[in-house]
């Protein structure tokens, strides 16, 4: 009886957490997560669902949510991500986060990961072609910790592309599982293609 109510509650959070992450523009799955159990009261952290949990609750959602626009939204983010990814070709751009797992709503970033030892020479790149942006440093999981590294923030078509930049030799490295939310699966431009020349939401098996 026990299991069952904890069951339950998981359940119960991981659809609340898949609710804000799909009306407020939550993307952080331990945000999401967290929040949601602060407003249902529960204090048990050892027994909240874990990211692949709310990811499915999250489709779930936007399949009766809203299951007439989100494809077509869907559709456009991975249009734009695609576009980027071809302008930024020289720095073996990967697509992660929602638009690739098809999760993606109407607040959702595009992210992508680049690979470069020169940072500046990205950011001067970004500059002769006139595109804006926003600099600053994300947190990423490494072998048991984290480490910053740089970011960069551009919007392309009224959508934010978030870039992660790693160094080339993290080319190989960078984990390609889907391990709570710590390792994110990714996608190369082919890839990305291959995605829109489906026309479908599913996704296909991705290193």
């Amino acid at each position: 009886m026990m299991s069952s109510r904890r069951n339950q509650l998981r359940e119960r959070v991981a659809q609340l957490a898949a609710q804000l992450m799909a009306e407020h523009g939550i993307q952080d799955f331990g945000l999401a997560k967290r929040k949601a159990a602060r407003q249902m009261g529960v204090e048990d952290g050892h027994n909240l669902p874990g990211n692949q949990e709310i990811e499915l609750a999250l489709k779930s959602y936007q399949a009766l949510y809203h299951g007439e626009s989100h494809p077509a939204r869907l559709r456009l983010l991975r249009e734009i991500a695609l576009d980027t990814m071809r302008m930024l070709a020289d720095y073996h751009p990967y697509l992660t986060g929602s638009v690739l797992n098809g999760t993606a709503g109407p607040h959702s970033d595009i992210n992508l990961q680049l690979f470069t030892d020169n940072e500046k020479e990205f950011e001067l790149y970004l500059m002769q072609r006139n595109i804006p942006f926003k600099q600053g440093q994300r947190q990423v999981h490494r072998q048991g910790g984290t480490k910053n590294i740089p970011s960069f923030t551009l919007n392309l078509d009224a959508t934010d592309v978030e870039i992660a930049i790693y160094p080339e030799d993290e080319l190989r490295s960078v984990p390609r599982g889907q391990a709570e939310g710590r390792s994110p699966r990714r996608a190369k431009l082919a890839q990305v293609q291959a995605l829109l020349d489906d026309a479908t939401p599913v996704l296909p098996a991705i290193e």
